[in-house]
Parts: C-alpha cells; sequence; structure tokens
C-alpha cells in the first residue's frame, strides 16, 4: 500500500461560514422530513402536488427542489461543491424521479443504501490504494497526520456500510412512517454519536497548525 494522501486544506469560505454549510447539508433532509409529516396539508394548500401522489412522493419532490438549492448555493458561496452532497443530490435526483415517475417508493427508500454503500465502498478503496477520499470531505474540519487519516477513514468506511445495512432492514420491515423517522432521527443521531466517539483518535492525530504570532 501507499502512503496516505489527503486534501486536508480548508478553503476561506469553509472557514468563515461553517454553519452554513452543516445546514446546506442538513437542510434538504429536514425539507424531506417535513414533507412527509405534512404531505396532506401541502397538498391542501397547493393542490398541484396532488399530481406528485402521495405523502412520500410529495416528500420526495421536496427533498430534490431542495438538494437543488443547496447545491446551487453551495457553489455561488463556497465555490465548489462538496463531494458527499453531490453524490448524495445525484442519487436523489435520480431515484426520486423514478419513484414519482413510476410511483413506487422502492426507489427513494434504497437511496440511503446505495448511498451509504458507494461511500463505504469508496473509502475503503481508496484506503487500499493509498488515499484518504475522507480528507476532502472533512477538509475544513480536521488537519491529521497520516496515520490518524489511515483509521479514521477504515472507521468511517466500515461505518457507512453498517448504515446502508441498517436503512435496509429499517425500510423492509417496518412502516413508511417508521422509516422517515429512522432516516432524520435516527441516522443522525447515530452519525452524530460516532463521529463524537471519533474525538479521541482525532486529538491524537490533529496536526498542531503554527500560531499567527509565529508567523508574523
Amino acid at each position: 500500500m501507499q502512503p496516505i494522501e489527503s486534501d486536508v486544506t480548508p478553503s476561506k469560505e469553509e472557514t468563515q461560514h461553517p454553519m452554513l454549510k452543516l445546514a446546506l447539508e442538513l437542510g434538504p433532509l429536514m425539507v424531506f422530513f417535513f414533507g412527509n409529516l405534512r404531505g396532506e396539508w401541502l397538498v391542501a394548500k397547493i393542490p398541484a402536488l396532488a399530481a406528485v401522489g402521495g405523502p412520500l412522493f410529495v416528500a420526495t419532490a421536496l427533498f430534490m427542489a431542495a438538494t437543488v438549492v443547496s447545491l446551487v448555493v453551495s457553489k455561488i458561496v463556497f465555490h465548489h461543491l462538496p463531494v458527499m452532497p453531490l453524490v448524495s443530490g445525484a442519487v436523489v435526483l435520480i431515484f426520486g424521479s423514478l419513484s414519482i415517475w413510476l410511483q413506487d417508493e422502492t426507489f427513494i427508500k434504497m437511496k440511503p443504501t446505495i448511498v451509504n454503500t458507494l461511500f463505504g465502498v469508496a473509502l475503503l478503496v481508496g484506503l487500499f490504494f493509498g488515499k484518504s477520499l475522507l480528507g476532502y470531505v472533512f477538509n475544513a474540519a480536521f488537519q491529521l497526520d497520516e496515520a490518524g487519516w489511515k483509521t479514521l477513514t477504515l472507521r468511517w468506511g466500515l461505518f457507512f456500510l453498517v448504515l446502508a445495512v441498517l436503512n435496509e432492514v429499517v425500510w423492509r420491515n417496518f412502516s413508511d412512517a417508521a422509516w422517515v423517522n429512522f432516516k432524520v432521527w435516527g441516522t443522525m443521531p447515530i452519525t452524530i454519536l460516532f463521529t463524537l466517539s471519533q474525538m479521541p483518535l482525532i486529538m491524537r492525530h490533529t496536526i498542531e497548525q503554527p500560531s499567527r504570532e509565529a508567523d508574523k
């Protein structure tokens, strides 16, 4: 295996607007949850949405629109499209369109499985070839040494695959409402807890940056 490589230099815009970046990544998911929860109310207020289908299809259409808006704003503000939202957005648009067109919820329900599997496999394959692709995702948050990126990439790769399996278990065995709740209120807390559990590793392998005083 080759030495680990990663792009861990944060852009100026990312360091200035970290909360905006987070909002753009989580916003479409919250729109999806609201659309499914208040789908009938939305159709009553906007009758044209009835042509889309039931609450889950309305939520999917709103999810797709919010994803496009998020990517456009990201491009304008940060001058580039972040890897994870870009890949996820492409899958949302493809599978969301198929779900609405065919009126088949299976496509949108499998979206998290496909996205998480892609991320997991990409991270593990990249690691095998000596590249820490995770650096492109967390480049604004962490600056780690080689060993740190290697271990963190391995853990996140496996974690994504676990999320893919969990999504399959939930949507195939529980109701639509249970799946949407898990997607928003289950996946997010699990991911946050996993991220927090990695902080000791991150702290041990963080590269100390020279202070501004030292640069003067």
